[in-house]
């Protein structure tokens, strides 16, 4: 029979709690909190599960948590009420080492999506799981994008974020010129001095990367220069704009993998 953890208090689970509230102890530690029962088998399958929590009620509705790698740990109600992030919670938890991306990964005739300064966690999320169902090599988020392994992405994304590359890296004009040495066309979303989408049709053998601002900022003046150009996505003045999850979504879907 797998440990039983009777006290709130116990190391593994303020360790756990720890990993779930602090994005600057998930990276110092290279391990991320999720919470879900669909969530954590998914996570599972593209990261190693390093430690599994769960209710008695949890197992009896979901046997084959039982089959998980790692260590299991039985928790009392009121020890899963701690570590949930949520007030209705499905009592099972995981605690699993973060994957490991960087920009040497990235190949020529890849496609990719690259987010600046996206911090909204959801649309994050979003666009993990639009990027890793239309076909896309890898995602690269700038500083100041809300974490990956944050529990509102990991959740957003639906396992996403460990079934595709994401790549942290710094400044997004220092990252689309390493894109554009491999001979990948950067294209920025923005409306200024840019061409429909229905412009960009054209092939890009050498790859293509689609770039995508913040939530209220957009783009910054140094990414749009210095990508190869800018495209946006026609629509009537009944809105002024799209959220970085729908606009990103609809350009990850026209430059989806031809054989999707």
């Amino acid at each position: 029979m797998d440990e039983k953890i009777t006290s709130r208090e116990n190391a593994k689970i303020k360790y756990a709690c720890r990993l779930a509230s602090s994005a600057a102890f998930r990276r110092s530690e290279g391990r991320f909190f999720a919470e879900g029962r669909k969530l954590c088998p998914e996570l599972a399958r593209g990261a190693q599960l390093e430690t599994l929590f769960y209710t008695q009620t949890a197992m009896d509705r979901c046997p084959e948590l039982a089959d998980l790698p790692g260590e299991h740990y039985l928790v009392e109600d009121h020890v899963a009420d701690k570590l949930a992030d949520v007030g209705t919670h499905q009592g099972v938890f995981g605690v699993f080492r973060t994957p490991v991306h960087t920009m040497e990964e990235v190949k020529t005739g890849g496609r990719y999506l690259a987010l600046e300064q996206v911090q909204d966690p959801g649309n994050v999320g979003t666009l993990l799981r639009s990027a890793a169902a239309f076909g896309f090599d890898g995602v690269i988020l700038s500083q100041g994008c809300a974490g990956v392994y944050a529990p509102k992405t990991l959740r957003a994304s639906m396992g996403a974020a460990v079934r595709i590359p994401v790549i942290e890296t710094g400044e997004m004009p220092e990252a689309v010129a390493q894109l554009q040495a491999k001979g990948i066309t950067c294209l920025a979303a923005a409306l200024y001095r840019s061409q429909p989408l229905s412009a960009a049709k054209a092939g890009y053998p050498g790859g293509v990367c689609v770039v995508i601002g913040s939530e209220g900022q957009g783009l910054t003046d140094q990414t749009i220069a210095a990508c190869d150009c800018t495209v946006r996505i026609p629509m009537t003045d009944r809105v002024e704009s799209l959220n970085a999850g729908i606009a990103g979504s609809i350009l990850l879907w026209h430059f989806r993998q031809e054989d999707l």
